[in-house]
């Protein structure tokens, strides 16, 4: 039996080696070794199997197929390729010769691309477990993909000065001084991302590196923490996630993300915010604009031409060139467009003429040096010429720059129709077109003339006028917007007569429509959004429908009025009845309606968040922004109107400033940390803490012992004095002490510091209802003494630029087993958070 027993194990041992042994073979590469792209199935992996080193398909597709060697995360996305992406045929294969160097052959056997590493004792290789491809002499390292990227960086990987990643014509390099530079051709810098003035030291060898957790930042010797040059969208969120910065084919850096197994990415930040802005996205003399989501390329009259018409970005040239003119040479107006200047060419000032556009334009077209011109139209009087030479352009409707090109007369704007055929056939269809616009001419003419007279005799006719409302009426009961003229709005609110009040997005006034409906017009203010844009917000705002939000009825928009039209709250805000005087006794409202009050707003704030298409952040949660109806059922005001005033589409999607109210504003907005659904979730706690005790939460009085109240607060319930909280109007009424205890222990989780300690609103609603039980909420008190003072405040913060600001702050002790094990700090549920689409300005008021 005891010999038995040593023969097994003597059997286990030797399996046990051979298992070993095969590992390692698995993960170390020998001389000799090779890949095929006729097979691409076989890859030589990493040890946890994360990322693989074999062909794939190119991207895009070609025909016959083409395949790039590439190290691929989990899934199939690459992040590193040998030779820059250089494709081979099926024939090809990627070789690890004998005498130590890494080869790229086609199948034609050319040699595409080498490591160099001959004679240097290279006697294995390997992909390690962060995706870097390393050959060894020995334990020493020769060469790895890590300091030889191409168009990524993964987490662990330094990228330092001597370093580029390359896409095309574009690169990406990281400057002695700490400045992030995106060029085009290795000539023109069109990004040019520096520190910002908190880092006010000389770099002697900065390292720019990508955390996993997805933060962009920059490490030196002179510098006492990392400078932030950005986060990603889903910064810190958990799960088996890849963050990975990338050089796109399109000039512009990226962060993106991706689940492992997933093979599909996500982007989540990028550099260029407006990516016509990337010189040379649209090729020589290409012209970027936007259709509603998406950049476009085209050509700027039919006196040009599609370089390659399958490739709209490779640029357009001139059907014919300035030199072989048969007619005279003539300028083509370009509206709301502009030829982009970086440097080096916008250094030297023989480029810029403080002189008349008229005078600009002489210059240009008698003179073989300038090729085409800007005039900026910004009130200073310059224009620039461009030589010729490449010219990239960009055009939108926004865009008060007007640009002027020379091309062979006539000038033939673009878009144009085709006519036909010749002979009789064209000359039909030109005939056939001819009764048509006439016939839709005489018949809209007809129609026009026939409205004209009606408005003309029935405008100022009150039975028509209320016709007219019905109208209207049914088209808000649709769910559209109804559009009003500013004349009519003028008459309804007789002249801005009745002031409601005003707040950082303008002005609200009482009106009254021509069918007697009351309604509440909002003038806005600093409106930065052109006609289409405004639109397209008005319209998301007006499609978000809920009992407790303000419903928008209709809006103005001519010329540079902009006006909102929203349902009329009979009883104003909830400030007007949590902090009346006593003279004002008439507006208390007793416990039932406060709670009532607190449940709703929660439940509006909820569909923001957790039940629109989108997430829609707030970012400006107080008792001035909910609003109370007849029965006073509290209803959200104001979602959505950040975007109105400072414009973030596709093209913007960087915070440039934060404005915000004191007393409600989360502490992520002060600690250039991103802003989630749980920013409002922070405020909404600082509001249902003033709804249970009538008081503002920064309150400093005597019977706070001179504390601010929302500190105070705190100390009364650790004391069980809960009754201490309340408002002391309600001293002699019924009040629901339960009630009250949810809703304090829900205010203090709501105001934890940390974004992820803060429960999402859905939660909220269940922990006032009582379906949830909560646990009593630890001290908030760092966060709440981090408030800064004042009557409102505007902080100054941006995500984007580089920024020395640490990352939050270590979770109290007692979120410990919370945080480590991803279970919300409350007893059932999720701890999920729903991103933003991307930061938001806040009303300041």
């Amino acid at each position: 039996m005891v010999l038995q027993t040593h023969i097994s194990l003597s059997h286990l041992l030797l399996i046990a080696s051979l298992l070993s042994a095969a590992v390692s073979a698995a993960t170390t590469i020998s001389p000799g070794s090779s890949l095929s792209a006729a097979n691409p199935t076989i890859t030589w992996s990493s040890p946890n199997d994360t990322f693989s080193l074999g062909f794939i398909p190119s991207d895009p597709p070609t025909s016959p197929p083409s395949y790039i060697a590439a190290t691929s995360y989990s899934g199939g996305v690459p992040v590193w390729s040998a030779g820059a992406g250089k494709a081979v045929d099926s024939g090809g294969t990627l070789q690890f010769l004998p005498s130590g160097t890494l080869r790229l052959v086609n199948g034609s056997g050319a040699t595409l691309w080498d490591s160099n590493t001959t004679s240097r004792g290279v006697s294995s290789a390997e992909i390690d477990d962060l995706g870097n491809l390393v050959l060894r002499n020995g334990t020493v390292t020769v060469w790895s993909s890590f300091d030889n990227p191409t168009d990524s960086i993964v987490p662990g990987q330094n990228f330092t000065v001597s370093k580029v990643l390359r896409s095309g014509l574009y690169s990406f390099k990281l400057v002695k001084n700490g400045n992030l530079t995106l060029l085009w051709n290795d000539s023109t810098v069109y990004w040019n991302q520096g520190l910002n003035s908190s880092v006010n030291t000389n770099l002697s060898s900065p390292t720019l590196g990508l955390r996993s957790i997805g933060i962009l930042s920059i490490s030196d010797p002179q510098l006492s923490t990392d400078a932030i040059v950005a986060y990603s969208s889903d910064y810190a969120e958990a799960g088996d996630i890849l963050r990975f910065l990338k050089l796109g084919s399109d000039g512009n850096l990226r962060i993106y993300s991706s689940s492992r197994g997933s093979g599909t990415v996500t982007e989540r930040w990028a550099a260029v915010t407006d990516q016509c802005e990337v010189y040379g996205y649209c090729g020589d003399m290409g012209v970027c604009s936007y259709n509603d989501t998406d950049p476009v390329c085209g050509c700027m009259s039919l006196n040009f031409e599609l370089v390659d018409p399958k490739d709209s970005r490779k640029g357009c040239k001139r059907k014919m060139e300035i030199k072989d003119c048969p007619q005279s040479v003539i300028m083509l107006d370009l509206e709301h467009t502009r030829f982009l200047s970086y440097p080096p060419e916008t250094d030297s000032p023989i480029f810029f003429f403080s002189a008349g556009i008229l005078t600009c334009r002489l210059n240009c077209l008698g003179s073989s040096a300038c090729d085409a011109l800007t005039s900026l139209s910004d009130g200073t009087g310059l224009c620039y010429t461009k030589t010729p030479g490449f010219l990239s352009g960009y055009h939108s409707p926004a865009m008060s720059s007007s640009s002027y090109i020379k091309v062979c007369g006539p000038v033939i704007p673009n878009p144009s129709s085709s006519l036909g055929t010749a002979g009789n056939k064209k000359n039909w269809k030109l005939r056939r077109w001819i009764v048509v616009v006439v016939v839709f001419a005489t018949v809209f003419g007809l129609m026009a003339f026939e409205g004209g007279l009606w408005w003309w005799f029935c405008r100022n006719s009150r039975s028509f006028g209320g016709l007219s409302a019905q109208y209207a009426l049914l088209e808000y009961a649709s769910g559209a917007p109804v559009q009003f003229s500013y004349t009519e709005l003028q008459r309804s609110m007789k002249g801005f007569k009745e002031k409601l009040g005003a707040g950082g997005f303008g002005a609200v006034y009482k009106g009254i429509l021509a069918n007697r409906t009351v309604v509440a017009v909002k003038q806005l203010e600093g409106i930065e959004q052109g006609e289409k844009q405004f639109r397209m917000e008005v319209a998301t705002i007006s499609s978000t429908h809920h009992l407790n939000l303000v419903r928008l009825i209709g809006f103005c928009s001519e010329g540079r009025h902009r006006l909102l039209v929203y349902e009329f709250m009979k009883n104003g805000s909830l400030d007007s009845f949590l902090f009346a005087t006593e003279e004002q006794s008439g507006k208390l409202l007793n416990w039932e309606s406060r709670f009532h009050v607190a449940l709703g707003t929660a439940r509006g704030i909820t569909y923001l968040h957790e039940e629109c298409r989108d997430c829609i952040v707030h970012c400006d949660i107080k008792p001035e922004n909910i609003l109370l109806d007849e029965n006073y059922n509290a209803k959200v005001s104001d979602f959505g109107l950040a975007k109105l005033v400072n414009p973030k589409d596709h093209r913007y999607r960087t915070l440039t400033s934060v404005r915000g109210t004191r007393g409600y504003l989360a502490p992520e907005w002060l600690a250039n940390l991103p802003i989630t659904s749980k920013s409002d979730v922070y405020s909404y706690g600082m509001v249902l803490l003033e709804i249970v005790s009538g008081r503002r939460n920064f309150e400093v009085s005597e019977a706070t012992n001179r504390k601010k109240f929302s500190l105070w607060a705190f100390e009364e319930f650790e004391k069980g004095n809960i009754k201490g909280i309340v408002d002391r109007r309600l001293v002699d009424q019924d009040v629901d002490m339960d009630q009250v205890k949810r809703a304090i222990q829900v205010t203090f989780w709501c105001i934890q510091e940390q974004p992820s300690h803060r429960p999402m609103m859905g939660k909220v609603v269940q922990m006032l209802e009582g379906i949830t039980d909560i646990e009593n909420p630890p001290d908030p008190r760092a966060v709440i003494e981090g408030s800064a003072g004042g009557t409102s405040m505007t902080v100054s913060s941006n995500v984007n630029p580089l920024s020395t600001a640490a990352e939050s702050a270590p979770a109290p002790s007692s979120f410990s087993s919370f945080q480590s094990s991803g279970v919300s700090p409350l007893t059932s549920g999720r701890n999920t958070e729903k991103a933003t689409a991307s930061l938001i300005q806040s009303d300041p008021n």
